[in-house]
């Protein structure tokens, strides 16, 4: 339809061009569009004209109220969509389009069709599919029916149906219908699975959307609950079933329940109770219940256990007892653990044993005077117990461990070393009764008191090895030394101990032989002079010999009681000027200092001429005195003999000294020549220390002269020659007297002779004349001045 408006003056209007409903480009007459077009698509091209030749403008209007899906460009034409499109919703479009040249305007109302295009999946109706099918319906039996739609037009349209696959498909579906059946061959069962889930599937023909081929489905779940059949038969639940009967149950105690189920439990049948056999006419059943329960008084039972057949059978609609199941109630007849374990003795029952028996019994030792036996009234497991001893570790045992009712009990010895008197008197244990398998774990004790009496196993013992005594010398007779003390742990006489002593010494020395206090002699007085060391053996013994040793060691300890003695109150000595003399005291004390002597000079004459040394007692002049002239000068006398008084003192406490009168004769000597000679002047004072000195030259020459002597016989020998033998010539005469004339020595001599000069002859013998006169000198206690003389080689 065409409406034109006439506005303005001029003539003509303009005008759209008609170019058919299939165009797109004109006035949108019969203008159709597919509702899967894009947001933005240009859709059309509006065509007209002015008859005079003016520019024409485009519109588009919408009815008030109804939504705006296109737009148009005033100046082209071109309409572009700018609202989605949904056929479902709405599949005609009613727009007002118009044209002007700026005076007319011309108004035309055009419907635009929205076509189809596959966008809508099918929709199942009536959901959910929730279907009740009995469990014996017949395979291929229609068990309902589904139905979906689609709202596309044409193939997009048309809805077809088929089940998801699955390995225990028990349904199947007409794919046009959507009726739902059985699959054949397959029955379905409520005891197995008593509610499937099948899913459905809805398609489409499928169909154009946006340029390409589209296919929708949608799926749904049906649920089907079989319902049960009444096609299997009852069952008892919790088998095996036990019962018991205890002695306090009466008639009529409920002794055990049994139950049983109906098998279609989708639809159960009461259950009837019925006892087949195994009774003994002392067991009743409640038929509706199960409850089993005793007719008869628990001692009257002659059996100890019962194996009752138990019947349970469904009742029909018409009370028959349809479908059964039979089961065994196994009821033991037990006993109530009411009863601990009691310890009995020879009386009855007991909670002490008590014994007395000798220390240290043998291992393995059974004590045969305990009596005891353990009871428990109870039977089984009830009256099932173990024992043991509870005190000192691994001392006893007990036999048996486990008992079942009753026992003998029987204590054995295991450490003998654990049963001393000396450890304590009396033994206590505890005898324990504890029930092994039951709850209640009732238990018994009993004291084991074990009183010992005591044995000499045990030998004195010294509280020490060996003891250390020191006693002051000149202590009186009687004196106490040390006390000994030895321990013996056994009882009685057995441990009453007595000593003795014995060894190098001991005679004098007394022990007590009760107290073991050790003490001098009466008639004995110790002296460290005469000996300061003893030891000896104490010996500790009990009334049957046993014993044991320890030594004694006593120190004498020194006093001072002797007081430092000179040789002689008046001691005469010789001094060559520049060698010392000594004096010596002796001091008969044991030790230091007791019998260490210092010296010193208490008076002189001349005063300041001497001086001492404190500890060696040598005497010598004051180091201004150097030649004869200096002591003549001082003495104004041709005889220089001195004269001092000495004083030996020791450094004992109390202090004990001596002094003795020292006349000194001063003379002076040259050196000298030879070593030997030497020696003999330093010996003046020591005449015995000289004599021994020579002794040993001689003794050395003799040897020597031996050992050459032997040496050349065994040359000889070897030769087989005769060597003459070789005399020295009569030495040179000399002033010495015939009877001092060396005699001639075979062999050795002359070859010694052979290798010396005149001289050295010479000078030998002046040294052997000096040593002579020396030795002379020395005999007579030097009493004389040396004298010079020609024999003796002094100047």
């Amino acid at each position: 339809m065409f409406v034109f408006y006439h506005i303005g003056q001029s003539d003509y209007a303009p005008y759209f061009y008609d170019n058919g409903p299939s165009s797109t480009n004109g006035n949108m007459a019969l203008f159709s569009i597919s509702e899967d077009t894009p947001i933005g698509t240009l859709i059309y091209v509006l065509n007209g004209t002015d008859p005079e030749g003016d520019p024409i403008r485009y519109g588009l209007t919408f009815e008030k109220g109804s939504k705006e899906y296109f737009r148009v460009e005033p100046k082209s034409g071109n309409v572009t969509l700018i609202q989605e499109l949904d056929r479902e919703k709405q599949d005609e479009i009613s727009v007002l389009v118009s044209i002007t040249d700026g005076r007319n305007k011309v108004v035309e109302t055009v419907r635009v069709f929205v076509t189809d295009a596959n966008d809508e999946p099918p929709q199942f109706q009536n959901l959910p599919f929730i279907i009740d099918v009995p469990e014996d319906t017949s395979p291929g039996t229609s068990i309902y029916r589904v139905q979906a739609v689609d709202k596309d037009m044409g193939s997009g349209g048309s809805v077809s149906y088929y089940l998801q696959t699955s390995p225990f498909a028990k349904f199947t579906i007409d794919g046009h219908s959507g009726i739902l059946r059985v699959k054949p061959g397959e029955t379905l069962d409520y005891e197995t699975t008593p509610t499937h889930f099948v899913t459905v599937v809805a398609k489409d023909g499928g169909g154009k959307y946006k340029g390409k081929h589209q296919v929708m489905t949608s799926t749904a779940t049906i649920t089907v609950n079989v319902v049960d059949a009444q096609d299997m038969p009852p069952s008892f639940v919790g088998t095996p079933y036990f019962g018991y009967i205890y002695e306090v149950s009466v008639p009529g105690s409920e002794i055990f329940t049994v139950y049983a189920k109906d098998g279609d439990q989708g639809n159960p049948n009461p259950m009837h109770y019925s006892i087949m056999n195994g009774s003994d006419g002392v067991f009743d059943i409640n038929s509706t219940s199960g409850c089993i329960t005793l007719t008869t008084h628990p001692s009257l039972l002659k059996n100890e256990l019962y194996e009752i057949k138990v019947k349970a059978s469904e009742v029909g609609p018409n009370n028959q007892l349809l479908d059964y199941d039979v089961t065994t109630v196994t009821v033991r007849v037990v006993d109530l653990n009411n009863h601990p374990p009691t310890f009995y003795g020879e009386n009855g029952p007991q909670s002490k044993f008590e014994v007395t028996m000798y220390e240290h019994p043998p291992a393995g030792e059974i004590l045969r005077g305990f009596k005891i036996t353990v009871n428990d009234s109870d039977q089984g497991a009830n009256a099932k117990f173990k024992l043991r001893l509870v005190g000192p570790s691994r001392v006893l045992r007990v036999v048996p461990q486990t008992v079942l009712n009753e026992a003998q009990v029987t204590i054995i010895v295991e450490d003998t070393s654990g049963i001393d008197y000396e450890k304590g008197p009396t033994l206590s244990f505890k005898l324990l009764a504890v029930e092994i398998d039951t709850p209640e774990r009732f238990s018994a004790t009993a004291d084991i008191v074990i009183n010992l009496l005591d044995t000499n196993d045990n030998i004195p013992t010294f509280t020490s090895e060996y003891y250390i005594a020191r006693v002051p010398e000149n202590s009186p007779g009687g004196s106490s030394v040390v006390s000994v003390t030895a321990n013996d742990p056994d009882s009685g006489r057995w441990g009453e101990v007595k000593y003795t002593i014995y060894g190098s010494g001991s005679d004098l020395f007394a022990i007590h032989p009760m107290s073991g206090l050790i003490s001098t002699q009466p008639w004995t007085s110790l002296d460290a002079e005469v000996r300061s060391k003893y030891n000896f053996y104490v010996k500790a013994e009990d009334s049957e010999g046993k014993y044991s040793l320890a030594e004694v060691f006593v120190t004498v300890l020194d006093m001072n009681d002797h007081s430092p003695i000179f040789d002689d109150k008046l001691l005469e000595k010789t001094m060559i000027i520049g060698t010392p003399v000594k004096v010596e005291a002796v001091d008969e004390d044991a030790e230091s200092p007791n019998n260490v002597i210092e010296y010193s000079i208490m008076t002189a004459d001349p005063d300041n001429a001497f001086d001492i040394n404190s500890n060696t007692g040598e005497i010598q002049l004051k180091p201004y005195i150097k030649s004869m002239e200096i002591v003549q000068n001082i003495t104004k006398q041709k005889d220089c003999k001195w004269s001092l008084v000495v004083q030996a003192r020791d450094r004992g406490s109390p202090s004990f000294s001596t002094t003795a009168v020292v006349n000194i004769d001063i003379t002076e000597a040259t050196p000298l020549k030879g070593p030997m000679a030497a020696f003999l002047m330093k010996s003046r004072d020591n005449p015995l220390k000289a004599l021994g000195m020579v002794t040993v030259i001689i003794s050395v020459l003799v040897g020597v002269t031996v050992l050459i002597s032997t040496a050349m016989y065994m040359r000889n020998s070897k030769s087989n020659r005769i060597m003459p033998v070789r005399t020295l010539p009569p030495p040179p005469p000399s002033n010495t007297r015939p009877t001092d004339r060396p005699r001639a020595v075979p062999t050795i001599s002359g070859a010694l002779a052979s290798k010396g000069s005149k001289k050295a002859k010479s000078s030998r013998r002046k040294e052997g004349n000096i040593s002579s006169a020396l030795v002379s000198e020395l005999k007579m206690k030097l009493e004389q001045k040396i004298i010079e003389s020609n024999q003796g080689g002094y100047y």
